[in-house]
C-alpha cells in the first residue's frame, strides 16, 4: 500500500468511528427514551457518554488524516469549495451536537439524583429525556454529518 492508501484508509476509518459514535448515541438515547425507571435512563443516557469517544477519535482522524490529503494531493486545495464546504458542516455538526450532548448530561443527573431517591417514575425526568429541542440538535448534528460523508464521496467541483 502506498502513503495516499494508509493516509485515505485512516481518513475513512475516522469517518465510520465518527459516524458510527453518533448511531450508537441514537440508539441509546431512543433506547432511554423508551425507558420509565430513572435508573435505567441515567445507564443508557450515561453509555452515551462513550460515542464521546468515539467522537473524539473520529474527528482527530477525520481533521488530521483528512488535512494530510489535501497537502498530499495535488489535485486539492484547502480552499476547494466543497472541502471548506464540509469543513464548516463538520464543525457545524460538532457544535449542534455539543448542545444536544449538554442538555443530556443535564438529564443523566437528573436521572441518576431520581434513581438514588428512590427510582420511581418522575414526569419531569420523562418530559426532560424525550425533549425535542435534543432530539432536533442531535438529528441537525447527524445530518450535517452525512453531508460531509456526501461531500467527500462526491467532491463537486473537484477535477
Amino acid at each position: 500500500m502506498s502513503t495516499y492508501d494508509w493516509i485515505l484508509f485512516l481518513h475513512v476509518t475516522g469517518a465510520f468511528v465518527f459516524l458510527g459514535a453518533a448511531v450508537l448515541a441514537w440508539v441509546l438515547g431512543i433506547a432511554a427514551a423508551l425507558r420509565e425507571r430513572p435508573s435505567e435512563i441515567a445507564l443508557l443516557l450515561g453509555l452515551t457518554r462513550t460515542a464521546a469517544v468515539g467522537f473524539g477519535i473520529g474527528t482527530t482522524f477525520l481533521l488530521v488524516f483528512g488535512i494530510w490529503l489535501v497537502v498530499d494531493v495535488d489535485d486539492y486545495s484547502i480552499g476547494d469549495g466543497w472541502i471548506l464546504a464540509a469543513l464548516a458542516l463538520f464543525i457545524a455538526s460538532i457544535v449542534i451536537g455539543a448542545l444536544g450532548g449538554s442538555r443530556d448530561k443535564r438529564t443523566i443527573l437528573l436521572a441518576q439524583r431520581l434513581a438514588n431517591e428512590g427510582d420511581a417514575p418522575n414526569a419531569e425526568l420523562t418530559a426532560a429525556v424525550r425533549d425535542t429541542r435534543a432530539l432536533l440538535y442531535n438529528l441537525a448534528s447527524t445530518v450535517a454529518g452525512f453531508a460531509v460523508l456526501a461531500l467527500m464521496i462526491f467532491k463537486p467541483g473537484a477535477p
